[in-house]
C-alpha cells in the first residue's frame, strides 16, 4: 500500500485470528486472555493488517502501535510505525497520527517512507481545516508541513498532491480574511473591513479571493469618501480582472457617481498599481 515489505512469509488470516483470538478489540480494551507478548512482531503487524481490511482503524492502529512498545528494535518496528501513523489517520485521530508519523520522521528520516510520514503529518492538520470557520493556527501548520513536503521531497509521489493542497490552504485563509473583511462592512466598520480586504490584495494576491477583495475595496472607500482609493482599487481590478462580476460591480458603482477607474493619488493601492501595472517599483 505505502511501499511497506514484510520480511517474513505471513501466516494465514484464519490461523492468526485463531492466534490473537483473545486480544484487542476496540483499541486493545477487550479482555486479553492470552498477552501479546506471547505472539511475534510479524503475527501482530499482521493482525494490525487484518483489523485495517475490516476498516477497524482503531484496532489496527492499537496492534501496531503494540509493536512499537514491545518490539522497538525488531523488523517490524519501522512498518509498524507508519502503518500506525496511516491507522490514526483513517480513523481520524489526527493528533496519535501526527505522532507517530513524527517519530518515523525523527527515527528513519532517510527511509523511502520519510515522505509518505512527511505528507501524513501535514494531513493531520489539512484535513481539520475543511471550514472557513476552523482555528487558522492549523491552517497554517498545514501550510508548513506540506511545504516540506514539496521542499524535501520534490520527486516522491506526494509532491503533487502537497502542492494543491498547499494552494487550497493558502486560498482557505484568503477567504477567512474575506468572511471577517465582509462582516465588518456590512455593520459599516469600514476601517476594519479595508484592514482585512488589504490582507488579501498584498498577501494573497494569487488565491481567489483578490478580484473580490478589490471590489469590496472600492465600496468601503466610497463609504468613507476616499475616491482616490477607490478609483485605484477599480483600476487594479479593471486591468487584471475584467472578466469578472466584480469589475462590472466596481465600474457601475464609480461610474454612477460621476468617478473614473483609474490610478490616483499617492496610497498603498497605488503603489501596487505603478509596481504591478506600470512596472514602476518606487
Amino acid at each position: 500500500m505505502i511501499g511497506i515489505k514484510a520480511g517474513a512469509k505471513f501466516v494465514s488470516a484464519a490461523l492468526l485470528m485463531a492466534a490473537l483470538s483473545g486480544c484487542g478489540g476496540d483499541g486493545g480494551a477487550a479482555d486479553q486472555t492470552v498477552p501479546l507478548e506471547s505472539y511475534t512482531p510479524q503475527q501482530i503487524f499482521e493482525r494490525g493488517e487484518f483489523e485495517l481490511a475490516r476498516s477497524r482503524t482503531k484496532d489496527a492502529a492499537f496492534y501496531f502501535s503494540e509493536i512499537e512498545r514491545l518490539y522497538p528494535y525488531s523488523e517490524f518496528a519501522k512498518q509498524a510505525l507508519i502503518m500506525q501513523a496511516f491507522a490514526n489517520h483513517q480513523s481520524k485521530d489526527y493528533e496519535a497520527s501526527r505522532g507517530a508519523a513524527q517519530r518515523f520522521i525523527d527515527f528513519y528520516p532517510t527511509d523511502e517512507d520519510a515522505a509518505y510520514a512527511q505528507y501524513l503529518l501535514a494531513l493531520s492538520y489539512y484535513d481539520q481545516i475543511d471550514e472557513v470557520g476552523r482555528d487558522q493556527g492549523l491552517t497554517f501548520q498545514a501550510l508548513q508541513s506540506l511545504r516540506t513536503v514539496i521542499e524535501v521531497y520534490p520527486d516522491s509521489e506526494y509532491a503533487t498532491s502537497a502542492i494543491l493542497k498547499f494552494d487550497l490552504a493558502f486560498d482557505h485563509l484568503a477567504g477567512k480574511e474575506m468572511e471577517i473583511g465582509r462582516y465588518y462592512l456590512r455593520r459599516g466598520h469600514y476601517t476594519s473591513a479595508i484592514s482585512r480586504f488589504r490582507v488579501v490584495v498584498e498577501d494573497f494576491q494569487t488565491t481567489s479571493h483578490t478580484a473580490e477583495a478589490l471590489h469590496r475595496l472600492v465600496e468601503a472607500y466610497l463609504s468613507l469618501g476616499l475616491t482616490e482609493e477607490a478609483q485605484t482599487a477599480g483600476a487594479i481590478l479593471g486591468h487584471n480582472y475584467q472578466s469578472t462580476d466584480w469589475y462590472e460591480d466596481s465600474y457601475k458603482l464609480l461610474t454612477s457617481q460621476g468617478l473614473k477607474l483609474k490610478d490616483r493619488g499617492n496610497n498603498w493601492l497605488s503603489q501596487i498599481y505603478r509596481q504591478s501595472i506600470k512596472g514602476r517599483w518606487l
